[in-house]
């Protein structure tokens, strides 16, 4: 198969493994979607879904965060990881919705990645989940599995995300990114195949004798 016909194939056997897409954060509203993704970052999504309902009970609105002391926000938050960090960013853009967009999170990318702690790709997660703005996020599923199917060099997370909005159309970008984390996670995972042993991999590739290496976000 040539690029094309891969990521054709690609995108029909996800059609088929995951016809449905449900965000894996659990989250009401832009807010809590955006503080959830913040909180994901080196942490899995089952242990933030563990400790979003505290914090949300707590506080759900920028008004009720800035309410708590950072410290207070940290301590919820501690089982996440970098806590300390996360808890300033959290307080802080919640502070700037306050101040600057009325409490409403605005849709607008640019915006979004001037808050603290968060980047590009926290800031395309809720373009695409809670605004349906076509995006791509790259996480470590996606900037691994790109290469394995090689649909990208791989030299690094912003080259993957150019090189698979290349590969798809965008009206498929925001379902897409769901589906091939969720394959990564159910089918691939970095220590369960090496490019040799999954499905996809196997279809795709069924001459490749040597596990394919990858570059780590």
């Amino acid at each position: 198969m040539n690029k094309t016909e891969r990521a054709e194939y690609i995108y029909k056997r996800l059609e088929e493994l995951f016809p449905e897409t449900p965000i894996p954060l659990d989250h009401t509203d832009p807010y809590t979607l955006l503080i959830a993704v913040l909180l994901s970052a080196q942490c899995t999504d089952v242990r933030v879904n563990k400790v979003t309902p505290f914090l949300f009970a707590r506080a759900n609105t920028p008004a009720q965060m800035v309410k708590l002391s950072v410290e207070e926000i940290e301590s919820i938050i501690k089982p996440c990881g970098l806590a300390p960090r996360k808890a300033k960013a959290i307080y802080e853009l919640s502070q700037i919705l306050l101040d600057k967009f009325n409490g409403v999170v605005p849709a607008d990318m640019e915006e979004l990645e001037k808050f603290p702690g968060v980047g590009h790709k926290t800031a395309s997660v809720v373009m695409a989940q809670s605004f349906g703005v076509p995006a791509f996020p790259v996480d470590t599923h996606i900037h691994r599995l790109a290469q394995q199917w090689q649909l990208t060099d791989g030299k690094n997370v912003v080259q993957t995300e150019k090189d698979l909005k290349k590969c798809f159309p965008k009206e498929l970008w925001n379902k897409l990114h769901l589906q091939i984390i969720f394959y990564g996670r159910e089918y691939c995972p970095a220590r369960g195949c090496d490019g040799l042993s999954c499905e996809l991999c196997q279809t795709c590739f069924p001459s490749r004798k040597k596990p394919r290496e990858y570059k780590k976000a």
